[in-house]
C-alpha cells in the first residue's frame, strides 16, 4: 500500500497499533489496580497508626504521605509499560524535590517539630501552659504552629520549631497547684499575730487543702517590710479564685488588726543642700535689712 509516495505494510501497522494500545490498556490497568491497592494500604495503616494512639492529624498528614509515595511508584511503574525511561523521571522528581526542600525549610522544620509535638505531648488542648514569653490555654495544636488563648482573650500563634527549642511550662500537666502569697509588714507590727490571722483565712477557706496543710513563714527582711510568705494548695481549677479571695481578706483582716503592710520608701539625701538652704536664709535676711 502506498501513501503520499511511501510504502506502507498495512500488517506492520496494525501490529504496531495493536502493541501500543495493549500496552497503553496495561499501563491503564497497573494505573487504576495500583490506585486502589494505594487506597487501601493507607486505609490499614491509618487503622493501624490509630489503633497505637498515635495523634489523629499525625495519622492523617502520614496517610496522605504514605499514599503521595504509593502513587509515585503506581505511575512510574505504568509510565514504564509504555516505554517512558522512568530513570529521568526519578531524576527530575528528585532535583524538585530539593529545591523545594531548600525553599521550604522552615515551614519543613515546623512539619518535624508538629510531628514530635503531638507525638511525645508535652502538652494537649486545654492545657495552660508557658511558652518562652507567652502564657494562655491551647487552643489548637497544627503541624506547622500552635494556637495559645490568653486570659486577655488574645490569639496567640507560635511556630512549632520555636516550641521544640524553648522551655515549656504546662501548668495544668499536674491535678494540684500550689498558691504562694507574699504580705509585706511594718517592722513595728507583731510578726506572730499577722502570721496567725493569714494561716486562719488561709485554713478555712474551702478550696484549700488539708493535707499538705497551708505553712507560712518569714521569707525576707526587706527595706521597707518583713515579709510573710503563705503557701497553700488547691486543684489548678480553684488556684486563681483561691489566690485572689486570700489576698482581698489579708487586706481586710490586716487593717482591721491595724497591721500596717508598707508602701516602698526611700530616703534621698542631696549633697550641698544644707549649704545652699544658709546661703538663701543669709541673702533673704540681706534682704530684710536693706528694706
Amino acid at each position: 500500500m502506498e501513501f503520499l509516495g511511501f510504502t506502507l505494510d498495512v500488517a506492520t501497522l496494525t501490529n504496531s497499533a495493536l502493541s501500543i494500545a495493549a500496552k497503553v490498556m496495561l499501563a491503564l490497568l497497573i494505573f487504576i489496580v495500583g490506585r486502589w491497592l494505594a487506597k487501601k494500604a493507607v486505609a490499614v495503616a491509618h487503622r493501624l497508626m490509630l489503633r497505637s494512639r498515635l495523634d489523629d492529624t499525625v495519622a492523617n498528614f502520614l496517610g496522605r504521605l504514605i499514599y503521595g509515595l504509593l502513587l509515585v511508584v503506581v505511575v512510574l511503574a505504568a509510565l514504564s509499560k509504555v516505554g517512558v525511561q522512568t530513570t529521568s523521571v526519578v531524576a527530575i522528581l528528585g532535583g524538585a524535590a530539593v529545591a523545594i526542600g531548600l525553599s521550604l525549610k522552615d515551614q519543613l522544620s515546623n512539619f518535624a517539630a508538629g510531628i514530635m509535638i503531638i507525638t511525645f505531648r508535652p502538652f494537649v488542648r486545654g492545657d495552660y501552659v508557658q511558652i518562652s514569653s507567652h502564657t494562655g490555654t491551647v487552643t489548637e495544636i497544627t503541624l506547622v504552629n500552635t494556637h495559645l488563648t490568653t486570659i486577655n482573650n488574645h490569639d496567640v500563634i507560635i511556630p512549632n520549631s520555636d516550641i521544640t527549642t524553648s522551655a515549656v511550662v504546662n501548668y495544668t500537666a499536674l491535678p494540684n497547684r500550689r498558691v504562694d502569697i507574699t504580705i509585706g509588714i511594718g517592722y513595728d507590727a507583731n510578726i506572730k499575730t499577722a502570721k496567725d490571722i493569714m494561716l486562719n483565712l488561709a485554713t478555712s477557706n474551702p478550696k484549700a487543702f488539708t493535707d499538705p496543710a497551708p505553712v507560712i513563714r518569714v521569707t525576707n527582711l526587706g527595706d521597707n517590710s518583713v515579709d510573710l510568705t503563705l503557701n497553700v494548695w488547691t486543684t489548678n481549677d480553684d488556684w486563681w479564685s483561691m489566690q485572689c479571695d486570700l489576698l482581698e481578706q489579708f487586706k481586710y483582716a490586716l487593717d482591721d488588726n491595724k497591721i500596717d503592710i508598707p508602701f516602698p520608701q526611700r530616703n534621698v539625701h542631696v549633697k550641698g543642700l544644707d549649704q545652699m538652704i544658709n546661703q538663701m536664709d543669709q541673702a533673704q535676711k540681706l534682704l530684710t535689712k536693706k528694706d
